[in-house]
């Protein structure tokens, strides 16, 4: 597995991420499993949210790091704070909305800490863009956070250009990513700035839904004609669509990294084999012609 450090002054991950955001009705035993198919695959680095699984996920993966703590020398950990969403566990909480205070960013990443079992996390990301955020605030929170050892770098998830400009005019270290849906069926981000902003800062994007939420596999949602062009190049390379999907991705000079929404250690193993795929210029943009239903003008 080939890594990539995202940013010049920021944390070296593997290309291809394993996202934890499924994994809330797993056992510890199934999170261990695909966690050590993570590993055994050459991915090192785990994607969490303190809000994935109702709360839930970040300490099932902590239960395994509890149990196994050498584990943790051999990742990386990226997690994300700013949305409160109603739940049972947050009785305070009697609407979603979203959070970037000082105070509940480190709230947020002490309770991280604690269910993740762990002292330091690699990667905080601000998840949403809140509308009442204060940038100096933010700052302020990173600061702290950053001094105190609990968190080596930040970045946002979710940011138009505009709000990542604003908010790294304010904090001191470098935002070193941007994690943001991007998929065939989801190019947007690739044409309107979104991407060509990360890279002149020279951010390497983390990209979620990178199939594309997986609608073009089910029953429900498949256009046949596009099943059909995908398999049929899919073929053409000796790979699955899945596969085919994030070569389409990894081929971009942006230095994406996918993060694989899975619980199924196969889906792991066969995502990792992506990386060794080399994508045609002129097979790139036919996926986009399949996506878009046209040619580029």
């Amino acid at each position: 597995m080939k890594r990539r450090k995202i940013h010049p002054s920021g944390p070296e991950f593997s290309r291809i991420i394993t996202g934890a955001w499924r994994w809330q009705a797993l056992s510890d035993q199934s999170v261990d499993a695909l966690i050590q198919e993570s590993l055994e695959n050459g991915i090192t680095t785990f994607d969490h949210a303190d809000i994935y699984g109702n709360y839930s996920c970040e300490a099932l993966f902590g239960n395994v790091l509890k149990n196994q703590p050498s584990l943790r020398s051999r990742i990386e950990l990226v997690t994300k704070c700013g949305i409160k969403l109603r739940s049972d566990k947050k009785p305070k909480t009697w609407i979603n909305h979203y959070d970037n205070t000082s105070n509940h960013i480190i709230e947020s990443v002490n309770a991280s800490l604690s269910n993740l079992k762990t002292d330091y996390i690699d990667l905080l990301l601000l998840h949403r863009p809140d509308p009442l955020m204060d940038p100096a605030e933010v700052a302020e929170a990173f600061r702290l956070l950053k001094q105190s050892g609990k968190v080596l770098h930040f970045g946002v998830s979710n940011y138009t250009p505009a709000q990542f400009e604003l908010l790294q005019s304010y904090v001191h270290d470098k935002l070193v990513t941007n994690q943001v849906e991007v998929s065939l069926f989801y190019y947007h981000l690739i044409f309107d700035g979104t991407i060509d902003t990360l890279m002149r800062h020279r951010i390497s994007p983390m990209a979620w839904s990178p199939l594309g939420g997986g609608k073009y596999f089910s029953q429900s949602d498949r256009d046949e004609g596009v099943q059909a062009s995908l398999e049929e190049m899919a073929a053409r390379y000796e790979c699955s669509v899945s596969q085919l999907l994030l070569a389409w991705l990894l081929t971009h000079p942006s230095h994406m990294l996918p993060i694989l929404g899975t619980t199924k250690p196969e889906r792991i193993r066969e995502g990792a084999k992506a990386i060794e795929i080399q994508l045609d210029r002129q097979d790139w943009f036919a996926l986009l012609r399949i996506a878009r239903g046209r040619d580029v003008d």
